[in-house]
């Protein structure tokens, strides 16, 4: 299927053949040490390889005006819902300890140059990139720099968008700080992701593994949103997947913002034997029995035609997930745009999006020829 190895500190190679399962975790544990590691534990035991956190900073991530989130208690602002998640570095120092005695690999998803400082101070094996920050050029450069082993996701995107961000990833001197020796070319594997939470099974066309593969040179695998514990992990493994990600909760009706679409420890258990099924069979006799157990034509739509594309489900959410250029203060007209104007953040509910991360320099300096109000998006006739 074209897809390579992936190479993790100390040597470990992941493939089709030996896949790493990871269970992103996320933050369900609300700050909780206990509830983290009950959640490690389950994990641990449903066979998670990997587990899987987030350090969030609200202000890394959006702006308060970004709209509000429905939950059971009553609707909040989503910001506010993020300033909830925060937790202190000694946290998750205490979280990766934990993680390692358990003989698994410690994964954290760093939004912003704060939280990747506090990530890198912890000295991880290796390091995952989501979907939204897939075009967040100064964390790419920040994390290039690293030297790690990298997952990055690709939810919510376009080629160009990917090629992008693998070239900032592979723009560094390609070595080792410490040795100079060249950093392996598997030490990447690209996510495929379809950014919808649940995600329709039928619509992560995991044919694009192979082609990606191909096109980019890297590792590939599935980070996945669907409901369903088999069908996109086995028929991706199948496909050429060397890393599979799935949410993991304890229980679904738990208050953890991912705990809805969140597999629970059986369901979780389930995945496992399904990928680790889909690796002893080999892709032909597993998509076979796919086929035989649930239905042809549902197997036929998962796998789709190939072609990299927005997902449907994940179209409305483009450019509203991923990053841009959104003024973190009212911006009258005329007035001169300084660095501290400007914030690289997600647009989410309903702000409208700005330029691209990537514009960031161009705009600085520029006098505004329109008003901006605070927390919209900066665009190109505003300056």
């Amino acid at each position: 299927m074209g897809a390579r190895n992936f190479r993790v500190t100390g040597g470990r190679l992941y493939n089709p053949q030996n896949v790493l399962i990871v269970a992103e975790l996320g933050t369900g544990h609300g700050s909780d040490p206990v509830k983290a590691r009950e959640l490690i534990d389950a994990a641990a035991e449903a066979g998670a390889d990997c587990i899987k956190f987030q350090i969030v900073y609200a202000d890394e991530i959006l702006h308060p005006n970004t709209g509000e989130v429905a939950l059971p208690g009553g609707s909040i602002r989503l910001y506010d819902r993020f300033k909830e998640l925060e937790a202190a570095p000694e946290f998750f120092a205490g979280l990766k300890e934990y993680v390692e005695k358990r003989g698994l690999l410690f994964l954290c998803t760093p939004f912003g140059l704060r939280s990747a400082k506090e990530l890198h101070d912890l000295n991880p094996e290796m390091v995952k990139i989501a979907s939204p920050e897939l075009n967040f050029t100064r964390l790419l450069k920040e994390i290039a720099q690293w030297k790690l082993p990298t997952l990055l996701s690709s939810g919510v995107s376009h080629l160009a968008d990917i090629e992008e961000a693998i070239s900032i990833i592979n723009s560094e001197e390609n070595t080792t700080p410490a040795t100079g020796d060249p950093v392996p070319g598997d030490s990447l594997c690209l996510l495929h992701c379809v950014t919808a939470y649940p995600a329709p099974e039928t619509d992560y066309n995991l044919r694009v593994l192979g082609n990606l593969a191909g096109i980019f040179g890297v590792s590939v695998g599935v980070s996945d949103h669907s409901p369903d514990p088999e069908l996109v992990p086995a028929l991706g493994t199948a496909l050429g997947a060397a890393v599979i990600e799935k949410h993991f909760c304890l229980s679904r009706d738990d208050p953890g913002l991912d705990d809805p679409i969140a597999l629970p420890p059986a369901g979780f258990a389930q995945m496992v034997r399904a990928v680790r099924r889909a690796q002893e069979l080999g892709p032909e006799e597993t998509i076979k029995v796919y086929r035989r157990e649930r239905g042809a034509d549902l197997v036929e739509a998962i796998l789709g035609d190939g072609i990299k594309r927005l997902a449907p489900s994940e179209k409305a959410n483009y450019e509203r997930t991923n990053r841009s250029l959104h003024a973190l203060r009212a911006i009258g007209r005329g007035e001169t745009i300084a660095a501290a104007d400007i914030g690289i953040l997600r647009t989410e509910k309903i702000l409208r999006p700005g330029l691209p991360p990537s514009w960031e320099q161009k705009i600085i300096g520029r006098r505004a020829q329109n008003f901006i109000p605070a927390g919209e998006g900066v665009r190109f006739e505003d300056i």
